[in-house]
């Protein structure tokens, strides 16, 4: 475990003191996994924005998703009436 001095503004020292004392968690455990959870969302952000550029990049190209795969999977999607997000 490594220490890492955190200079806050007031309002979220304020707020963050406030969630502690509510559910009873110390304020570092709170505030390490706040963290925690921003990292893991910039890290998908990441992987998801690699996966569209890399899509992008191959479109078109022999690399492109296989036309009859892509018929099958709209096939399936209206058979089961599933929407896309």
């Amino acid at each position: 475990m490594k220490n890492f001095h955190l200079p806050l503004p007031e309002r979220i020292y304020s707020r963050l003191r406030a969630e502690s004392e509510r559910t009873q968690v110390p304020a570092t455990t709170l505030a390490r996994e706040a963290v925690d959870d921003w990292l893991r969302q910039q890290s998908r952000n990441a992987r998801q924005d690699a996966i569209a550029a890399y899509a992008a990049k191959m479109a078109g190209t022999p690399l492109d998703l296989d036309t009859d795969l892509e018929a099958a999977g709209i096939e399936h999607l209206v058979k089961t009436g599933k929407k896309s997000r």
